[in-house]
């Protein structure tokens, strides 16, 4: 049956606009039709909030950076910029207009253009649950930094004495790392060694799932109202951090090391994917929660401006995060630097005394306070002479400790922690890292989870008539899933999620989106419909982009990670015990088994429902062909026109889908 096409603003009044069900024809086929009333936000500011705070997460402070300093600087922010313009910010645009014009979710959208396409929706649900098992992990893991902020000195700030004897691990390693792995994580050496399960994290894993689930039991009503607080907490906590960074002896070094462009790195195909690869999960492209967001807008709202403003506001922050992540790192590494200089200057004293060093190669500094020669002065000393000295010393080189970059949680819970340590007030700045971190997490969790709510209560009814009872059931679900993260393996099985259950199905789904909308649904349609909802078109570049540029940049990316993945045998990092180090390993057999099922059932609802979409059509056609030879056999002198034969059915031969508008 043809589709309708949607009511006009025009047609209906105020709210009755915005609640409008535009799969009444469509839906009255099936089994599960659409709810009759839908909400919406109380204010365009609620919208905002909503949106800026799922593109906003966690990648943005600890991922971002990273990428940034490993791969050029300030060359990949010219990079990271020139691929947000022509592929991030027109597809968040297409999920922006596609979802505030079919007014569903990612199930409804994609079924609405085409029933064969509804596969796509139930993909997004599908990653969307993987993500928010291991990703409330992650806030499990702020709940319990943040718990333990509250205490001075803080708990990772030196090293625990067993028998006034301090502890080898950590000695080894240092007071940070050994609090993350062995006291939070308490890990085992590798994904092979399950363990018990880490009572402390189980905990805060159950804080946590609570905590959404209190955001989110009675829908967009009561994750907006937390939203107001997640959403802008963390720039207040970004701005101080900033402000105390910049004060802080070695930020200028940090910050200069950071932005320093390295243009070599464009030729380079690997940095090209990693900047896409960002680009695509910053602003959460593929995972059904901007089209959920955006169909409760009203009809008129101008998501072209939308979509501008969420993607700079989105590269601004993670700007922000950078000034202050290598900011502090960078009295990291100064204050790092400075004590290598000073003990090497008290082995040289030593060695001075004893008589084993010429007056002539020792360095000009104050014998009685090491810590006074400068880093550039003691690294010219060193230039000449270090090497003719017989104690052993090392180079204390800043640029090089600065290139020990970290991402992810090593980032978070070991390098910013162990910087922290060094701080006045310490357990303030502690407390408000990982509350931060938290509303990060917050938010961005709001959206996934609206991502598999919204799509799910929109397509089955009995869903949406127990829409309370779906949401504590999915978080209760949630929780015991979960709790496979929490054994003593469990950070090995986020990294597993992490960097394998969204990537490449994500993809795929956005490579399907955008083939639907603009070669099947039809470029030029979807921008009329669009000018139909906006009073004005938007400009062709954007037909160009997603039939041709958009398109093929995503199959290449597809490409990429694909041959990546097949060429270099998957890895992760684990940590030995026995050496206190990181050291790169192997999945085993079983593990590469477990990551391509979590492919394989994220994308199998697309091939299903094209399946099902076909077998329907068939038996559709076939029940079609019957009724028309009963009234073939009833009218068989008349040619007067019977029910079946109205236009309706006329246009549906043509098999084109129906305007949006």
């Amino acid at each position: 049956m043809e589709k309708q096409p949607l009511p006009a603003d025009n047609e209906m009044t105020g709210a009755a606009a915005s609640e409008v069900n535009i799969y009444a024809e469509e839906q009255s086929q099936e089994a599960s039709p659409e709810p009759a009333a839908r909400a919406g936000w109380n204010s365009k500011m609620e919208y905002f909030l909503a949106q800026v705070g799922f593109s906003v997460g966690l990648g943005n402070v600890w991922r971002f950076p990273y990428l940034c300093h490993q791969n050029g600087g300030g060359a990949f922010l010219l990079l990271y910029v020139l691929l947000m313009l022509i592929v991030g910010i027109p597809l968040f645009f297409l999920e922006l207009a596609a979802g505030q014009a079919i007014r569903q979710g990612s199930i409804g959208v994609w079924k609405y253009i085409s029933p064969k396409l509804a596969g796509i929706g139930y993909s997004s649900c599908v990653v969307c649950f993987f993500v928010a098992l291991y990703y409330n992990v992650i806030l499990a893991w702020s709940i319990f930094y943040l718990g333990n902020s509250f205490q001075f000195p803080l708990p990772w700030q030196d090293c625990p004495e067993q028998g006034n004897v301090t502890v080898q691990e950590c000695k080894k390693s240092s007071a940070t790392s050994y609090f993350w792995y062995r006291k939070a994580l308490d890990i085992t050496d590798s994904i092979d060694e399950m363990g018990s399960f880490n009572i402390y994290i189980v905990c805060c894993l159950l804080v946590a799932w609570t905590v959404v689930c209190l955001g989110m039991f009675k829908g967009i009503k009561t994750s907006v109202k937390v939203m107001y607080f997640s959403s802008i907490f963390p720039y207040v906590v970004l701005f101080c951090f900033l402000i105390r960074g910049l004060l802080l002896d070695g930020a200028s070094e940090g910050i200069t090391f950071m932005f320093y462009p390295r243009l070599e790195i464009w030729g380079d195909i690997q940095v090209w994917r990693q900047a896409a690869t960002q680009v695509f999960f910053a602003l959460g492209l593929g995972f059904g929660s901007i089209i959920a967001y955006s169909s409760y807008n009203p009809k008129n709202n101008n998501c072209h401006r939308d979509a501008f403003t969420v993607s700079f506001i989105n590269f601004l922050t993670s700007v922000l995060a950078t000034l202050v992540v290598f900011a502090v790192l960078g009295f990291r590494a100064k204050k790092n630097v400075t004590d290598c200089i000073e003990s090497n200057l008290k082995l040289l004293l030593e060695q001075f005394y004893s008589g084993n060093v010429d007056e002539n190669l020792m360095p000009n500094f104050n014998h009685s306070n090491p810590s006074s020669m400068s880093v550039k002065d003691y690294r010219a000393w060193f230039q000449l002479h270090g090497n003719s000295t017989p104690a052993y010393l090392t180079d204390c080189d800043l640029e090089k400790e600065m290139q020990k970059g970290v991402e992810g949680t090593g980032l978070a819970f070991i390098a910013f922690t162990e910087a922290m340590t060094h701080l006045p007030g310490s357990p303030f700045w502690s407390a408000l890292f990982f509350l931060m971190l938290l509303n990060l997490g917050l938010s961005t969790m709001f959206g996934t989870m609206e991502g598999i709510l919204a799509p799910l209560t929109d397509r089955f009814k009995t869903l949406a008539n127990n829409k309370t009872k779906f949401t504590i059931f999915s978080c209760i679900v949630g929780f015991v899933i979960g709790l496979l993260f929490t054994q003593r393996c469990g950070n090995y099985f986020v990294s597993m999620f992490d960097d394998y259950s969204a990537t490449l199905p994500l993809i795929i789904v956005v490579v399907f989106e955008t083939f639907s909308v603009s070669w099947l649904y039809g470029a030029d349609r979807f921008l009329d419909d669009i000018e139909g909802m906006l009073g004005w078109r938007p400009s062709v570049v954007y037909k160009y982009l997603w039939k041709y540029i958009c398109l093929l940049a995503m199959l290449g990316l597809l490409g990429a990670t694909t041959i990546r993945m097949f060429i270099k045998r998957p890895t992760y990092m684990a940590w030995n015990q026995e050496r206190a180090s990181e050291e790169t390993l192997d999945y085993p057999g079983w593990a590469l088994a477990v990551l391509a099922l979590l492919i394989i059932f994220a994308m199998l609802p697309v091939p299903l429902a094209l399946i099902h979409a076909v077998l329907q059509g068939r038996t559709t056609q076939t029940s079609r062909e019957l009724e028309t030879v009963h009234y073939s056999v009833v009218n068989t002198d008349d040619k007067c026109e019977t029910p079946m034969s109205d236009m309706s059915d006329l246009n549906h031969g043509n098999g084109s889908p129906a305007p949006l508008l």
